[in-house]
């Protein structure tokens, strides 16, 4: 389920829930090349051998950045604003990691639009977003995005 509006009705989505994205399976080589870009290379995320035999986790788990970073991807299955020119992320008000992701899970965003201001030329957005483990009982990232979006 996804969103499909304009900035004009944006407004009168505050309080939505604007919908679930698909899964999305994150694997070894996901936190890999996460782990280069970002230069995290800690063995609970980058060494499954060892991550098997010594982390409390059971093996490697991707970095709760790398699932931060998933807000991207996932929340752009949940919400298209047809007559934006562009959107910006502006930022987070709360970020969470209440559950670890282990490397091979599935994971999926579901958003609401929780507050609407008027900016120079566009929208402020804020979304309270969560990000769930295929078979979890927690979810993996709670957290609340700011998105600026601007008109044509």
């Amino acid at each position: 389920m996804s969103t499909t509006t304009t900035m004009a009705e944006l407004p009168g989505l505050v309080g939505t829930e604007l919908g679930t994205s698909e899964w999305y399976e994150v694997t070894q080589e996901h936190v890999n090349l996460f782990a280069d870009a970002t230069g995290d290379h800690q063995w609970i995320h980058v060494d499954p051998e060892r991550a098997t035999k010594e982390s409390p986790f059971g093996g490697p788990i991707a970095h709760g950045y790398l699932t931060l970073s998933l807000l991207v991807p996932l929340f752009g299955s949940v919400l298209r604003v047809t007559d934006t020119v562009m959107g910006v992320n502006y930022g987070l008000n709360k970020v969470r990691f209440p559950s670890p992701v282990p490397v091979g899970s599935k994971v999926r965003l579901t958003a609401t639009l929780t507050n609407i201001e008027d900016i120079a030329g566009g929208k402020q957005l804020t979304f309270s977003c969560v990000i769930e483990r295929e078979g979890g009982d927690k979810p993996v990232c709670i957290a609340e995005p700011v998105y600026r979006y601007y008109g044509g």
